[in-house]
């Protein structure tokens, strides 16, 4: 079920009538900056660091010594829906009406939005913008570009849109795609792909049988993240935008139940985590090679940001008191971690970007950045005035420039 839409995005819709008209007018004007961005649901900095220091993940790496990261401070109790609107707006979730993967009854969805996304605000200002898979984002809206949905899209057998792996055929309830044409195109060139990553399986499939449905699952959540690669690859390709905004949802979920941790951690299982005890880290080595992918269409010329929600931890035994704390969003798999602790600075998300006069090998420290502050950043590179709604600033201070034309407002 969908909610109605509300004013703003009524508003959004009539906005983005007769913007392919207006950027062909400005077809002469200074082009404009490109951004990339790469986001990754849940990506945890203690599990990345030791695989940096191997030389694991050197698309990583190359991205780091060429630019700014650190910590991203996140909203309290954080969750998929729920940070991700915070990013798209810059503003609280109470504020954006996305207050997490159920409001009011109904999966989150793009009609429960209040206030502007970046994608329309982008869009209404010539810049062409291509999203794919980012979470949150369906059904998906008129934008200058495309729009193709990701985690939390409905679909076939998994009717409510959470935690559900749907391919772009079995999408109901809603449009995956804008343009509608795209949709056929995409079947023809990139085939049946899916939309988001698997539903793990629940206490009931994995007891007895422990080591093979880890193993079958472990190689679906590739085969998906293929897919994925190959749809960005396509899309760089063919629909190359001004700005692009990739996601990526496996790592999160893999974590959720395959944490690395010792067994005296909380809801510690080992006919489940004795597994595949490399499995959480194989995800983030499995990303760099995505990222690598990506990067091959980046000149330096352009930003790339990559981003994730919040990271990830393993349970604590004071959470015993909770019936659900133990198990994953539809309450049937047992899980060791988990991320959406009250005090959001336990979970922190990660921040990096390399582009055109960004600083070099620049570590932000403490919490220097949050996830008001990409918007306004984006905003920035762009020349578009962050709106007054807004809470975040822009991060003046990853790129390079004189200390008092920073314009911090934290």
């Amino acid at each position: 079920m969908v909610s109605r839409r509300s004013p703003v995005i009524v508003l959004m819709l009539l906005s983005v009538l007769g913007l392919r008209l207006a950027a062909q007018n400005q077809s002469t004007a200074k082009p404009k900056p490109g951004v990339v961005v790469v986001s990754v649901n849940g990506m945890e900095l203690d599990v990345i660091r030791p695989l940096l220091l191997e030389g694991k993940m050197p698309n990583l790496s190359s991205v780091i010594k060429k630019g700014a990261y650190g910590k991203l401070r996140t909203v309290s109790a954080p969750n998929c829906p729920r940070v991700f609107s915070t990013i798209f707006t810059s503003t609280k979730p109470e504020e954006n009406g996305v207050t997490g993967f159920i409001v009011g009854g109904i999966t989150a969805n793009t009609n429960m939005l209040k206030e502007e996304p970046i994608w329309s605000m982008l869009s209404k200002n010539g810049v062409t913008v291509g999203m794919a898979n980012v979470p949150a984002t369906f059904p998906v809206l008129p934008v200058n570009g495309y729009m193709i949905s990701g985690m939390l899209t409905r679909g076939k057998n998994c009717e409510d849109g959470v935690l559900c792996a749907p391919k772009l055929s079995e999408v109901e309830g809603g449009d995956a795609v804008y343009p509608a044409t795209l949709k056929a195109e995409l079947l023809k060139n990139v085939g049946d792909f899916y939309i988001d990553c698997e539903r793990m399986p629940s206490a009931a499939d994995l007891k007895g049988h422990e080591s093979e449905v880890i193993d079958a699952w472990l190689n679906k959540v590739q085969l998906i993240r293929d897919q994925q690669t190959q749809l960005f690859d396509y899309l760089l390709d063919h629909h190359p935008t001004d700005f692009t905004w990739l996601g990526q949802s496996c790592e999160d979920r893999t974590g959720h139940w395959l944490y690395p941790i010792a067994p005296y951690n909380a809801g510690y299982n080992p006919k489940i985590n004795g597994v595949r005890v490399d499995a959480f880290p194989d995800q983030y080595i499995a990303f760099d090679k995505v990222l690598g992918a990506v990067l091959k269409h980046v000149d330096e010329n352009t930003y790339v940001i990559i981003v994730s929600d919040h990271g990830i931890k393993p349970l604590r035994e004071f959470e015993e008191t909770d019936p659900h704390a133990h198990m994953d969003h539809e309450k049937t798999t047992p899980v060791v971690a988990k991320h959406d602790f009250a005090d959001g600075d336990d979970v922190p998300g990660s921040f990096f970007a390399m582009g055109p006069g960004i600083k070099h090998d620049l570590r932000l420290m403490g919490f220097e950045a949050s996830v008001y502050d990409i918007a306004p950043t984006i905003l920035h590179i762009y020349g578009i005035e962050q709106p007054a709604q807004m809470h975040g600033h822009v991060l003046t201070e990853i790129f390079e420039g004189p200390a008092d034309n920073k314009l911090a407002q934290k």
